[in-house]
């Protein structure tokens, strides 16, 4: 039985995917190129493109790995093959917007939460994406902070850490994440409770994130952060 969402302290949250649009921002920034080529590109076949490239063993840190990742995939999507639309994709990471629901879901939680972002981000990019989503989180780590990425467990451990510091325990974190592969299957084996936001439900596959070896069912699933507010708001009425 998982606990109440009213008994945490702490909600640790994945931020691109979950709470940042990363696939719109990508299918946004590709399509403005192709539209300036005389093209067009479908934006799910750019996707499948990204996941591919972006999962490689020579893969940079996230977001600068995207001017990396453009000159691998522009060639299939019939694009521009020069450095400086790798780079304009990069750096469309600084406009990208949150999900609809999520700033506003964000400053509900924060009234009863300490909110912790884990974000395989570098942190010049995560600063884009607090200030999109409102500000709302307590503390944060990226990937320059813990020299790793999820799933990678030292990147949990270094968060682990760090709530111990004030007298907690992993106990008191429900860890919030749409990436199976990122977040839930690792949140699970390291004995997290965790929430699933299902933010591809109405969409066949796993868009630009990797496919997990196997599907994690996870303690909670709502398919939207609005859904998780109004479960909090009513868990602790």
């Amino acid at each position: 039985m998982s606990k109440s969402l009213s008994e945490f302290k702490y909600m640790t949250f994945d931020v691109v995917g979950t709470l940042i649009d990363f696939e719109g921002g990508l299918k946004t920034c590709l399509a403005e190129i192709a539209a300036e080529a005389g093209t067009e590109i479908d934006g799910e076949q750019a996707l499948g493109l990204y996941r591919a490239a972006r999962y490689s063993k020579d893969a940079d840190l996230f977001p600068d790995d995207l001017v990396r990742v453009y000159l691998a995939i522009a060639p299939k999507l019939g694009l521009p093959t020069d450095q400086e639309y790798g780079q304009r994709l990069r750096d469309s990471a600084k406009s990208w917007k949150g999900f609809a629901d999520s700033a506003a879901a964000l400053a509900s939680l924060a009234k009863n939460y300490r909110l912790v972002a884990m974000t395989n981000a570098r942190r010049w990019a995560f600063d884009f994406f607090e200030k999109e989503l409102g500000n709302p989180f307590y503390a944060a780590f990226t990937a320059d902070d813990t020299g790793t990425e999820k799933p990678d467990p030292a990147f949990f451990e270094t968060v682990f850490d760090y709530v111990a510091a004030a007298g907690h325990s992993k106990d008191d974190v429900l860890h919030v994440a749409q990436s199976q592969y990122h977040d839930i299957g690792i949140s699970r084996k390291l004995g997290l409770t965790n929430c699933w936001i299902e933010r591809r439900h109405a969409e066949k596959g796993y868009g630009g994130t990797i496919e997990p070896a196997e599907f994690t069912k996870p303690d909670y699933h709502f398919t939207s952060m609005a859904g998780l507010a109004d479960a909090v708001a009513a868990a602790r009425a």
